[in-house]
């Protein structure tokens, strides 16, 4: 049982290659990433992609009915990867526990409408 889960741990999750962009890129504003797709062009601004964390702190916060609603003003201060997986967005106000993978950021851009608008689809 034990070489069942190490082959299957080793296999990874499924992969889904559209997810992951072509490039990223943190717009001169710093208060949207632009990402590049294959299909396309999308824009995701950093106010909801605070509001979209999925970290411990975040999903506590949550729970306990604390999260603020929403984050006006808030901008990305720092992008770095995540294995191949994932990137890592560190935010105005502190916060730098967000990683968001591939899939996650894909799901994100793909419920904001066309690229350059930022809102909500």
């Amino acid at each position: 049982m034990l070489h069942d889960l190490a082959r299957s741990a080793a296999g990874g999750p499924p992969f889904d290659a559209a997810a992951v962009p072509e490039t990223v890129t943190l717009v001169a504003d710093r208060r949207r990433l632009r990402l590049t797709f294959a299909g396309g062009e999308r824009e995701v601004g950093a106010e909801r992609l605070r509001a979209a964390c999925r970290c411990a702190w975040c999903t506590r916060a949550r729970i306990d009915g604390k999260f603020p609603e929403t984050f006006a003003g808030v901008a990305i201060a720092r992008l770095d990867p995540v294995g191949d997986y994932a990137i890592n967005v560190a935010f105005s106000d502190g916060h730098a526990r967000g990683i968001y993978p591939w899939p996650y950021l894909r799901t994100i851009a793909d419920a904001m409408t066309p690229a350059h608008d930022g809102q909500p689809a």
